[in-house]
C-alpha cells in the first residue's frame, strides 16, 4: 500500500518506519528541510532504540523516502497519515494549527479517494473539523473528489515505540465509513495477527479514548506521589505500601512508582487539553485537575528536600545529576522533572554537573548559555568533586554504581534520589545519607 505520513517527530517515524518494515512503500513529510535531508541520510533526528537502525534498512530496501514536497506525498498515498505537533498555547489547550495546514495542504492536491487519518493526539471533534476543512477547500477547487477521515490514535511508549507498534495492545479506529474501515483492516493486518487487537468505534470516542488513556495513567502516578507523601509525614515505607497495593488484580503494579512527577510530550500536554475540553463542554473533570496540581508540587519535592538539608544555603554547592531525560530509553526532555530541579539549583547559585546517556545535546540546547551547568563523559566524572548527587531518571546505568567510590567522590555523602532505585537500608549501611520519596519508616531503621 501506499501510504503518506506527515510530521517526522517521533510518532511520524515510528509509523513510517513500522508500516515500510512490513512491506509498504513511504512517503514522510515535513517542512524542516534540515531534518528530511538528515532522515535521507538514515539518520535519525531522535532517539528512540532500534529507530535509526530500522529507517537505514528501509531507506536501502527503497520503501521509505522523506521529502519537503507537500504536492508529491500527497499524490503518492492512499493513506494520509497526519502526525505533527499539537503543543499546548499559552493557556495549556491543544494548538492544532498544523493539523489543521496539513488537512488544508491534503485537500489543495489530492485527486483521487484519499483516507486522512489522525495519528496526532487531539481534541474531541478535531476529525470533525478536519473533514470540514478538506470539504470546504475541495468546494473552492469545484473538485468531486471522496476522502474518508479516520481517528487512529498512538498509544506508543518512548524508549519501546517500535515494539508498541509491531505487538499493540489494541489499535483503535475511529471510522464512519465501510470503505475506509476495510482499507485500515488491511493495513493493520500484519500488526494484528496473534489476536484482534482492532477496536472500531466512532471518531469522538477514539478521541476520548486517548486523552482518557493518558489522564488514567498520569492519575495513576499522582495518587502515589501523594502516598509517598503522607508516607513520609506517618512513617510508612511507600516501597512496602506499592507491593500491599498491587497485589490485588484490580490496582497492579503498572505506574505505581512513586518519584519526582512525569513529564514527557504526553501527560502533561493530555491533561491540561482535556481539562480545557471538559472546560468548553462546562464539565468539571476535577480529577484531572487535581492530577496535574499534583505533580506540579511532585516536581519540587527534590528540590525541597535538597533546600531543606542544606538549610536554604546552595551558593557554591556542586551538585552531580545523574539523568536528564523524562524517563529511561529517550532523549526527550521535555516537561522533564530535571528541569524544574536544574532551574531551581541555579536560581539559588548551585553548580551542576550532569549525567544522561541520551539527553545531553538536548540540555545543551535548553542551557547552552549557563556557566554554572557542566556536562561529563560518564556517570563517574559528574560525582568529582561534588557536594552530593541527585538521580532524577532511572537508567539502568545508574542502578548498581561503585558505592564505595561514590562515598569517596561526593564531600557530603548524600543521595537526593528522585526515582526510589536505590536501598536506604543499604545507604544507611554505606554510611551515605539518603533522601528518597516516600521512605519514611525505612530511614528511620
Amino acid at each position: 500500500m501506499n501510504i503518506t505520513v506527515f510530521g517526522s517527530g517521533y510518532v511520524g517515524l515510528v509509523v513510517a518506519a513500522c508500516f515500510a518494515e512490513v512491506g509498504n512503500h513511504v512517503v514522510c513529510a515535513d517542512i524542516d528541510a534540515e531534518k528530511i535531508e538528515l532522515l535521507r541520510q538514515g539518520k535519525s533526528p531522535i532517539y528512540e532504540p532500534g529507530l535509526e537502525e530500522l529507517l537505514k534498512w528501509n531507506l536501502k530496501a527503497k520503501r521509505i523516502s522523506f521529502t519537503t514536497d507537500v504536492a508529491q506525498a500527497v499524490k503518492h498515498g492512499t493513506c494520509q497519515f497526519i502526525a505533527v505537533g499539537t503543543p499546548p498555547d499559552e493557556t495549556g489547550k491543544a494548538n492544532l494549527a498544523f493539523v489543521y495546514a496539513v488537512a488544508k495542504s491534503i485537500a489543495q492536491h489530492m485527486d483521487e479517494y484519499t483516507i486522512v487519518i489522525d495519528k496526532s493526539t487531539v481534541p474531541i471533534g478535531t476529525a470533525d473539523q478536519v473533514q470540514t476543512i478538506i470539504r470546504d477547500a475541495l468546494t473552492t477547487r469545484n473538485a468531486n473528489i471522496s476522502f474518508d477521515v479516520v481517528s487512529n490514535p498512538e498509544f506508543l511508549k518512548e524508549g519501546a515505540a517500535l515494539e508498541d507498534f509491531r505487538k499493540p495492545d489494541r489499535i483503535v479506529l475511529g471510522v464512519e465509513s465501510p470503505q475506509a474501515e476495510a482499507i485500515l483492516r488491511d493495513l493493520y493486518a500484519p500488526f494484528n495477527r496473534k489476536n484482534d487487537r482492532l477496536l472500531v468505534m466512532d471518531r469522538r470516542s477514539a478521541e476520548l479514548t486517548k486523552y482518557a488513556s493518558n489522564a488514567m495513567l498520569a492519575t495513576k502516578i499522582s495518587f502515589m506521589n501523594e502516598m509517598a507523601n503522607l508516607a513520609e509525614k506517618v512513617g510508612a515505607d511507600i516501597e512496602q505500601v506499592r507491593i500491599g497495593m498491587g497485589a490485588d488484580p484490580r490496582i497492579g503494579y503498572h505506574f505505581t512508582y512513586p518519584g519526582c512527577g512525569y513529564g514527557g510530550s504526553c501527560f502533561g500536554k493530555d491533561v491540561q487539553a482535556l481539562i480545557h475540553t471538559a472546560k468548553d463542554y462546562q464539565s468539571s473533570c476535577d480529577i484531572v485537575r487535581a492530577v496535574e496540581q499534583v505533580n506540579a508540587r511532585q516536581k519540587n519535592r527534590v528540590f525541597e528536600k535538597i533546600k531543606n538539608h542544606y538549610q536554604e544555603d546552595l551558593q557554591g554547592k556542586v551538585f552531580a545529576i545523574w539523568g536528564l531525560a523524562f524517563k529511561p530509553g529517550t532523549d526527550d526532555m521535555r516537561d522533564a522533572p530535571s528541569l524544574n530541579v536544574i532551574e531551581s539549583l541555579i536560581a539559588h547559585g548551585a553548580k551542576i554537573q550532569a549525567f544522561d546517556p541520551e539527553a545531553m545535546h538536548e540540555a545543551k540546547k535548553l542551557f547552552h548559555k549557563n556557566v554554572l551547568i557542566s556536562y561529563a563523559q560518564t556517570p563517574e566524572e559528574a560525582l568529582e568533586g561534588a557536594n552530593a548527587l541527585i538521580v532524577l531518571t532511572e537508567w539502568r546505568i545508574f542502578r548498581s554504581p561503585d558505592f564505595s567510590h561514590l562515598k569517596k567522590a561526593i564531600s557530603d555523602k548524600v543521595i537526593f534520589d528522585g526515582r526510589n532505585i536505590y536501598d536506604p537500608v543499604l545507604m544507611k549501611e554505606r554510611g551515605i545519607q539518603y533522601y528518597g520519596i516516600g521512605r519514611g519508616s525505612v530511614l528511620e531503621v
